[in-house]
Parts: C-alpha cells; structure tokens; sequence
C-alpha cells in the first residue's frame, strides 16, 4: 500500500457496527454505572465475546470535564494497555443505532467483589498470587501512560478456577499527563478514593495506589480499612479523616512486609504511600506466603 493510501485510509468512514447481524447477545444486560454488558456470540465465527454499550449521556458529562483537552476514548484507552492481567480490547466504534461500543474478551468468572462479599474460601489458598496479578495489571496502565482511577475489587474478573484475574473498565481513565491530574475531577468508588480526589486536590498515579492498597487489604482481610458499609460519597470523607485500622489488627500473622506495604499505601499523604505499583511490589519481593 502506497504512502498516499495510507493517508487516504486514514480519513475513510469507519463502518458502523450492526450489532443484530454479527453477534447473538447470550445474556441479559448487565447494567454498570455508565454502561451496559452483553455477552455476544459472534454468529460466523461462534467466538464468545463481551460488547460493552457506553452510555451516552453519563459519558459525555464526564468528557465534558476535559473539554478542549483531547482526551483519548475508552475503546482508545483500552486498546493501549495490553497485559495478561488486563482485558484484552478487540475494537470499539459506533453501532448502527448510534450507541458507542467496545468489543472486548469475555472472562468467564466473577468480580472479586461478589468473592469478598460472599468470604469465599476457595479464593483464599490463590490469595497472594491474585494480589500480585492486581498489581501487574495496574502497572500496566500506568505503564502504557494512563491513570485508572477506579482500582476497586469489582473491576477485576477472577475465572472459575479462582487462580487467575483480569483489570477491567477504563471508563474513568484518563493520560496521566499534566492537564488531566488538576484539582476537581472527583470521580471513582467512595469507599475506594484516595484522599486527595475527594478534596480535589492535585493527583498522580498515586491515587491508584491508594484503591490498590484498599482493594488487597479487602482480599486479604475481607474486610474495609475504614470498617466502612457505606457506599456514598461520605464513605470517602472519612480517608484523611481517621487513620486506616492497620491490617494488622485481622491478619496479626500476617507477613511483616505485607502489613508495612499495605498500610503504607492507605497513608493519607501520598508522599508517605510507595511511589509507585512497582515499588509496592519491590516491598512485598520476599514474600512467599500470607504468614509468617
């Protein structure tokens, strides 16, 4: 192909998706905050897939807070950031009844969430090896140059056998670029959120590893830092109003490096969290069992 169809092809009308004649949609929808979740059978090819249906309205109020700031789209986000710990997207464009759509792997399994929330004890023998997996994917958004900003249990996806998980949903991702850390985008799960976006103050990557280090003291302890049950945005208030309970306090065994890293990361100041996921997993190196 030569140099000027290239550029030709650039321009060309990306054809809209007709959702009825490619796929079988398997199941009923699953409804998240700012989308809607179908499992798709691919009619030629029987392949099982996931079509996520953004909702429109939600999601341009949320653009509408980076106006003028060319923020890449969550199908472009997530096209970016290939891990094994990440899920994998296939494409993402507009259907032919004008719904924006990401075509995505479909992980057969459940949110850790529902395995926390239900205190599932076949998870617990894979505990350090999912945790580990949750801090590999989350490098890798961070690697591919963005910040998830809604790190929480529900969106990561453990398959049936409990030993395996994926990082899902870029809907509150954004670069993690200058323009896109300043003071005011207060978006991402209460009971989850760092400090610093509840007081809209500046933020960094560092904000991801505040919900990381909540989400793992959840896997480890099934319980919540703050002993919070409230899932409003007063559960976030409380994250620089009180110190974390150390997780020390359910898991006292615990390896001494994993409490020191975790509560690390629950500290209110990011100065005092570890720099980054892979400092984090730099804490935890020795660690080869929960206990010690």
């Amino acid at each position: 192909m030569s140099i000027l169809d290239r550029f030709k092809k650039m321009f060309e009308p990306v054809p809209k998706l007709d959702v009825s004649k490619r796929f079988q949609l398997e199941q009923q929808a699953i409804t998240g905050t700012m989308s809607k979740f179908r499992v798709a059978r691919e009619i030629q090819t029987g392949r099982i897939m996931g079509l996520k249906f953004l909702d429109a309205e939600k999601t341009a109020h949320f653009n509408s807070r980076f106006k003028g700031l060319n923020k890449p789209s969550e199908g472009e986000i997530g096209k970016e950031i290939i891990h094994k710990n990440v899920v994998t997207t296939f494409e993402y464009g507009v259907t032919t009844n004008n719904e924006e759509y990401i075509l995505m792997e479909f992980i057969d399994g459940k949110g850790v969430n529902l395995l926390i929330k239900e205190r599932n004890e076949k998870m617990i023998a894979n505990r350090l090896k999912l945790l580990r997996q949750m801090c590999h994917a989350v490098q890798a958004v961070h690697e591919a140059g963005f910040i998830h900003r809604d790190i929480c249990p529900r969106n990561f996806i453990a398959t049936q056998k409990l030993n395996e998980l994926k990082l899902i949903d870029f809907g509150l991702t954004v670069p993690n670029k200058e323009e896109f850390r300043q003071p005011g985008n207060r978006t991402g799960t209460p009971q989850y959120m760092a400090p610093e976006i509840v007081r809209r103050r500046k933020t960094d990557l560092r904000v991801d590893v505040f919900s990381l280090g909540v989400t793992v003291y959840r896997l480890l302890t099934f319980e919540h830092p703050w002993g919070s049950t409230e899932t409003t945005g007063l559960a976030a208030l409380a994250h620089d109003a009180r110190p974390a309970t150390s997780i020390a306090e359910h898991r006292p065994n615990l390896h001494p490096n994993l409490i020191s890293a975790i509560d690390r990361c629950l500290d209110k100041n990011p100065e005092k969290r570890p720099k980054s996921v892979k400092h984090f997993l730099g804490l935890i190196k020795e660690v080869k069992t929960e206990e010690v």
